[in-house]
């Protein structure tokens, strides 16, 4: 019984997306560890940028600063 949770920022992601990613999670575990899909499980969990830090900083400044460099290029 595989449990796969997949944690990503909650920046627009569509429903389409999601379902992509829980059918080739699912068919990888199928295909590699010839699991069950029946009892395969997926999990997305959306996280705001304000919760999520790379480099010791929050993404949201992080999303900041590289909107204001694209800005700044125009």
């Amino acid at each position: 019984m595989p449990y796969v949770n997949i944690q990503i920022t909650d920046e627009g992601v569509t429903r389409e997306q999601k379902e992509a990613l829980i059918q080739r999670t699912t068919l990888m575990l199928v295909e590699v560890l010839n699991k069950d899909p029946a009892t395969t499980f997926v999990v997305i969990d959306e996280v705001s940028t304000d919760n999520w830090g790379v480099a010791g900083e929050l993404v949201s400044d992080l999303r900041k600063r590289q909107a204001e460099k694209r800005t700044s290029k125009k």
